[in-house]
C-alpha cells in the first residue's frame, strides 16, 4: 500500500519513512503541505499521514482540502500531533481525519493503527464499489456520475475552468436486443464500456446514465477537445464488430457534446440537457456522428 507523509520535521519525517518502509508500504515523503496536496492531486494514496502544525498548508487544512475533492478513491488520514487538547481532536475529526498519532510515535502502536486503517479501507473499498460501479459494465452508475459532475462544476467555479459534458447513445440498440437476445446485449453494453474507457483522458469519467445511455465528463476540455474525445469515443465504438454469444455484432454510436463551468450557478442538469439536444440531432441526422450544443449561441 502507497502512503503520503507530509512532515517538515526533517529527523521526524525520516523516522517515519523508514519505519513505514520496514513495515512493507511504500512511501512517499514531503516536507510541507503544498507538497503533498501536489503529490495527492498527481497520484493515488490511499494512505495519508501529515504532521498537524506545519508552516503555509498545515494537517487539517490539507485534510479538508482532500475531503472536498472529487475522488476514485478514498484517503485514509491520519494527524500527526503532539497536542494533548480533546478540543483540538474533535476539530480534527470535524475537519475530515480518521485518526491520530502523538509524537514520538510508538513503531509497535503504529503499526496496530496501519492495520486498523487498512481493514477500513478494504470495507470501504468494498461498500464504494457496491454503491458507485454498474455491475454489468463496471463504469460508474448514474448517480455516481451525477455526483461527480455536480462535484466537478463545482470545482470549476472556484477555479475559472470548465468541463466537457458528452452523453452517448448505442445506436439501434433495441434492435440488438430483439434479434440477438438480451445476453448479446449485454455483451455490446460491457464492450462499449470497455472500449470508451480506453479513449478517455486518465481524469476523464464515465458512467453509465441508463439503458445503452452513457455519461462522460472531461475537465478542462475546450470546445475543439471535446469534440475530438467524442469523435475519438465514436471511433472506438464502431472500429470493428463487437463478439457476442450469438456472433459477431455491428455497433455505432451517437454523441451529443456540450461545455459547463463558465456560467455561475449552473447545474448538471443543465448541461445534460444540453448535451442531450445534442444527441437528438445527432440521432436525427443518420446517426454515428458527433453534434454539439453551444450555449454562448
Amino acid at each position: 500500500m502507497k502512503i503520503l507523509i507530509a512532515e517538515d520535521d526533517t529527523t521526524s519525517r525520516l523516522l517515519f519513512s523508514a519505519t513505514l518502509r520496514k513495515l512493507g508500504y511504500a512511501v512517499t515523503a514531503v516536507e510541507n503541505g503544498q507538497k503533498a496536496w501536489e503529490a495527492w492531486k498527481q497520484g493515488e494514496y490511499p494512505m495519508l499521514i501529515s504532521d498537524w502544525m506545519m508552516p503555509d498548508i498545515d494537517g487539517l487544512q490539507l485534510c479538508k482540502m482532500i475531503r472536498a475533492e472529487p475522488s476514485l478513491q478514498y484517503t485514509y488520514v491520519i494527524l500527526l500531533t503532539a497536542l494533548d487538547s480533546k478540543g483540538s481532536y474533535l476539530e480534527g475529526m470535524d475537519g475530515g481525519a480518521d485518526d491520530f498519532i502523538t509524537k514520538p510515535f510508538d513503531e509497535e502502536q503504529l503499526a496496530a493503527r496501519l492495520r486498523v486503517a487498512e481493514r477500513i479501507l478494504a470495507l470501504h473499498k468494498k461498500l464504494h464499489t457496491q454503491a458507485t460501479y454498474d455491475r454489468l459494465t463496471g463504469v460508474w452508475n448514474r448517480a455516481a456520475i451525477m455526483d461527480y459532475l455536480a462535484a466537478e462544476l463545482e470545482r470549476t467555479t472556484r477555479q475559472s475552468a470548465c468541463v466537457g459534458v458528452i452523453v452517448a447513445d448505442l445506436d439501434y440498440f433495441k434492435q440488438v436486443n430483439d434479434t440477438y437476445g438480451h445476453p448479446a446485449g449485454d455483451a455490446v453494453l460491457q464492450e462499449a464500456a470497455r472500449r470508451m474507457r480506453l479513449a478517455l483522458r486518465p481524469y476523464d469519467r464515465l458512467g453509465r446514465y441508463g439503458g445503452e445511455e452513457f455519461l462522460i465528463t472531461a475537465p478542462g476540455c475546450t470546445w475543439n477537445d471535446a469534440m475530438d474525445l467524442a469523435e475519438r469515443i465514436r471511433s472506438a465504438i464502431g472500429a470493428e464488430p463487437v463478439n457476442s454469444p450469438s456472433g459477431l455484432i455491428p455497433v455505432t454510436v451517437s454523441l451529443g457534446v456540450t461545455i459547463g463551468g463558465d456560467r455561475i450557478g449552473e447545474d448538471a442538469a443543465t448541461l445534460i440537457a444540453a448535451a442531450d439536444e445534442a444527441l437528438y440531432r445527432a440521432k436525427k441526422a443518420g446517426r454515428n456522428r458527433v453534434e454539439f450544443s453551444d450555449r454562448r449561441v
